[in-house]
């Protein structure tokens, strides 16, 4: 039974500091940059 409860109190932690990990870690975006190039258009 001992182990049973050591086994659920590691995967608590494990989740919790995963869930931590993902809130600060996790919405990251990068960094966005507008690019113009021009085009050729062949034209009738």
């Amino acid at each position: 039974m001992v182990r049973f409860l050591k086994l659920l109190l590691f995967l608590i932690v494990v989740g919790l500091s995963s869930m931590i990990g993902y809130a600060i870690f996790g919405d990251l975006e990068p960094n966005r940059v507008e690019v113009n190039k021009p085009v050729d258009l062949d034209g009738n």
